[in-house]
């Protein structure tokens, strides 16, 4: 193991990502990296499950409500600001602990993105008039055609992403996923641990069951009016994701509670299901079974990380 090194605990949505992360941190002196692409952005906390700042035991975390809802914030981005919070913590002479679900964010930093061709505005602009004439499905049933990994972890509601992805293929040839063999991490001299968390489908649905009632008993759609209120514009990215899309929909009357609630269970059971499909295909993850609070899971991550990070191994 390099003497530069950093812990990664990832998976899919309800697994317990944040307790064990926090347990690793405080058995091994780490501070925490936020790799979720909604908590990047400030006032999204109940549907983003964000660790309030009095549950954090004094941990510090880095990037979590770093930008405003109107900001755009990329992979790049987040993989050049990652990196530099991995040189900051390591400078103090801690463990930089990565956590979270975006798949997507972590391939960037561990693996890199490659550079991209630039910006075509009237390839982009008929890109966006097929989405104002047909509807997003079309742009990503397109997607689907060309690059079926990209359409895997973009969803239907985030144009930017289809129409970017879309652009690179068109303009290149080659599927965007196709490109991520040329790319070179930003972390070349850091020797990332990577552990994985996965649960049985069942007991996935009923966790997420339960967040999704504790979100809304916590004052989701509170939170929603709130932030529509301060001038936050329903365009905004972090409106487009799971949970707060579904939110927007019934404040518009397009279904009661109950059933918005039912819709954000289901279409978290099948986000879970996306992200193991790409968590699965990340090189040197170790797979843990058990949710990550659980005291048999937690000695199992201690057990494995004492042996990976032990000077001699």
């Amino acid at each position: 193991m390099p003497d530069r090194a950093a812990v990664a605990v990832v998976g899919p949505t309800a697994t317990g990502k944040s307790a064990l992360a926090l347990a690793v941190a405080e058995r091994y002196d780490g501070e925490i990296i936020n790799c979720d692409s909604t908590a990047v952005y400030r006032g999204f906390d109940i549907g983003t499950d964000k660790v309030a700042a009095a549950d954090r035991r004094g941990i510090a975390h880095h990037l979590v409500d770093i930008v405003e809802p109107t900001d755009e914030y990329t992979a790049a981005r987040y993989a050049r600001d990652a990196a530099a919070a991995i040189v900051d913590i390591h400078a103090r002479g801690r463990l930089p602990i990565l956590v979270g679900g975006t798949g997507f964010y972590y391939r960037a930093l561990t693996r890199g993105l490659f550079p991209g061709p630039g910006r075509d505005p009237e390839l982009r602009a008929r890109l966006e008039r097929v989405a104002a004439r047909r509807g997003h499905a079309a742009l990503h049933t397109m997607l689907r055609r060309i690059d079926p990994a990209s359409a895997a972890r973009i969803q239907i509601a985030d144009v930017k992403r289809m129409v970017r992805a879309l652009e690179v293929f068109f303009l290149t040839g080659r599927p965007l996923t196709d490109h991520f063999a040329d790319t070179r991490t930003l972390i070349p001299d850091v020797g990332v641990v990577g552990v994985a968390l996965r649960l049985r489908s069942d007991e996935t649905a009923r966790r997420v069951r339960r967040r999704v009632d504790l979100q809304f008993d916590s004052g989701l759609l509170e939170e929603v009016r709130s932030l529509l209120a301060r001038g936050i514009p329903e365009s905004a990215r972090p409106f487009g994701g799971l949970v707060y899309r579904q939110a927007l929909e019934h404040l518009h009357g397009d279904r009661d509670e109950a059933a918005t609630r039912a819709l954000i269970a289901q279409e978290n059971r099948r986000y879970a299901r996306r992200q193991l499909i790409w968590f699965r295909k990340e090189p040197n993850l170790q797979w843990f079974d058990g949710p990550g609070e659980l005291p048999s899971t937690i000695a199992a991550v201690s057990s494995f990380l004492d042996r990976t990070l032990s000077p001699n191994s």
